[in-house]
């Protein structure tokens, strides 16, 4: 009699687990270089290069000139950034001042692209721009800056989400001078008006099924594995089965 007990005890757990994990299943989605690619074209081709203002509140640039200052990253005007008003910039001469970057698609040999190495996700950004640096007044500038995106899993949201972070900013001409400054302001601007970026809506992915007379099941995304090969990024979602 125990015998059977635990044989039936045994049985009933095996059949637990397999149903439970019948209930679950992953699904891996793959991205390629090529896409990004293609996509970055599509973008450029149909559409403005996407724009957004670096100015700062008039506390910020003074920290942020004091920062730069102490780090003997300052701008020169005449060779930092080529022609330049020599007077201060004052809250006019920034008023007037564009203080915008422009993402572009290329900038000397320079591409904006997506590419996968060595295990993250490496985007370099082909930029030009203006800004008024305290003492300096608007400038003109120009580059690429190499950024990261460190991947997340916004389970709330049903999503994959990256978020961008700069790394170094390279500046046409000016042999690193002035690239810290920017390189600050980038992010700023970035984390307020970008980060963090919807790469993919995991939600969308999932399918819907109508059970007759009792509802539907649906998929809910409840861990996500982001794996970088030399190339291509795939994601392994893993969605549960539930009641909708």
């Amino acid at each position: 009699m125990k015998l059977l007990r635990l044989f039936t005890a045994i049985i009933f757990a095996f059949t637990f687990v397999t149903i439970a994990s019948a209930q679950r299943a992953d699904v891996s989605i793959n991205l390629s270089e090529p896409f990004f690619d293609a996509l970055l074209d599509s973008i450029y081709q149909n559409f403005d290069p996407p724009q957004f203002s670096i100015a700062a509140s008039e506390s910020k640039i003074d920290e942020i000139r004091y920062n730069a200052i102490s780090r003997f990253d300052v701008f020169e005007p005449d060779t930092a950034f080529g022609s330049g008003p020599q007077a201060g910039a004052t809250i006019s001469d920034r008023q007037i001042c564009d203080e915008s970057v422009k993402i572009v698609r290329e900038m000397n040999g320079i591409r904006t692209s997506v590419r996968f190495r060595e295990g993250k996700v490496y985007v370099p950004l082909a930029f030009s721009g203006s800004y008024a640096p305290p003492f300096v007044g608007c400038v003109d500038f120009a580059g690429w800056a190499e950024t990261n995106i460190d991947l997340e899993f916004d389970q709330a949201g049903q999503r994959l989400v990256g978020r961008v972070r700069v790394l170094n900013v390279n500046l046409n001409g000016t042999n690193g001078i002035g690239g810290t400054l920017i390189a600050k302001m980038l992010q700023g601007s970035i984390d307020r008006k970008l980060n963090p970026i919807e790469i993919v809506r995991l939600d969308k992915v999932s399918f819907g099924f109508a059970v007759q007379n009792s509802g539907n099941i649906r998929m809910k995304a409840v861990a996500v594995r982001p794996e970088v090969s030399a190339g291509s990024l795939q994601i392994f979602v893993t969605y549960d089965f539930v009641k909708g």
